[in-house]
């Protein structure tokens, strides 16, 4: 599977590439390495009940990755990779709903009634660690949005801002060109205007970060 996944994007491959299932991963995550001319592909074991064309074009998403600057693809798209995004975006569906937090769960409930007519379906909900660099991020492959802990003590208004980019995303995607993913899109930035005061709230949340570290000048969604 592996050797097929890399001689439809290459042509005289110049690595030597392993693939490895672990369980030391979060259900439907994987990453790769490189090591000189070593490739080393590990995938979590989830995937091993996945049909061997989505973890095709999971490997050739990211080879495409790492080897960007280093070896031109035969072509950026497969039909491989095209049923591996077709499969990220509808995994939530069958993610189980286990991990909630009262106030992440209110926060969701308001926005969701605010902004999307309750049509965003229950997602796993977390705090994450005390850090600024990440301040929310959505997962797909676990359908888990996790807010930054600091974030415990922010206003109600800030707080629900954070949850609602991270609901764009569960809502809107992303979409592929090129082999590349794209995440924020013009349409991702229109919506997010769409909360009420979004840019003062913009402004309170950077005004909060350096609060907890001056220095800080740019904030990070995921």
């Amino acid at each position: 599977m592996l050797k097929n996944a890399i001689n439809e994007l290459y042509d005289n491959f110049p690595y030597e590439a392993k693939l490895k299932y672990s369980g030391r991963f979060k259900p439907y995550n994987a990453n790769i390495k490189m090591r000189s001319d070593r490739i080393q592909v590990n995938l979590s074991k989830n995937w091993k009940t996945i049909s061997k064309e989505i973890q095709m074009g999971l490997i050739q998403e990211l080879l495409l990755k790492l080897l960007k600057n280093r070896l031109t693809p035969l072509k950026k798209k497969t039909d491989s990779t095209e049923l591996y995004n077709i499969f990220l975006k509808k995994l939530h569906l069958g993610i189980p709903k286990t991990q909630t937090d009262p106030i992440l769960e209110e926060s969701f409930n308001r926005v969701n009634e605010r902004y999307f007519y309750n049509l965003i379906e229950t997602t796993n909900l977390v705090w994450g660690s005390d850090t600024l660099r990440k301040l929310g991020c959505y997962e797909y492959a676990s359908d888990t949005i996790t807010i930054s802990s600091i974030f415990k003590i922010a206003d109600t208004n800030i707080l629900d801002y954070i949850m609602y980019h991270e609901m764009l995303h569960k809502k809107h995607k992303f979409y592929t060109k090129n082999g590349r993913s794209y995440h924020h899109t013009s349409e991702f930035r229109k919506k997010e205007k769409e909360f009420e005061n979004s840019e003062l709230i913009e402004t309170e949340i950077q005004q909060f970060v350096r609060k907890k570290r001056p220095f800080l000048k740019r904030l990070f969604y995921i």
